[in-house]
């Protein structure tokens, strides 16, 4: 291992802190995404729903 001396510590802290916030970054687009699907799968079926009440409408 490479000897950092004195910055051992805030070398070691600062790649820390950078894969603590990729981390989170990568969670937080994660959910995201999950969040999104949903909320399109919803829209889709609503869609879906105001499509066939307006068949149903138009059929009597």
């Amino acid at each position: 291992m490479v000897d950092l001396g004195k910055y051992a510590v805030p070398v070691i802290g600062s790649y820390v802190a950078s894969l603590a916030l990729l981390a989170a970054l990568v969670g937080l687009t994660v959910w995201q995404g999950a969040r999104m699907v949903r909320a399109l799968r919803q829209a889709e079926a609503d869609a879906e729903a105001a499509a066939q009440a307006t068949e149903t409408d138009h059929a009597h």
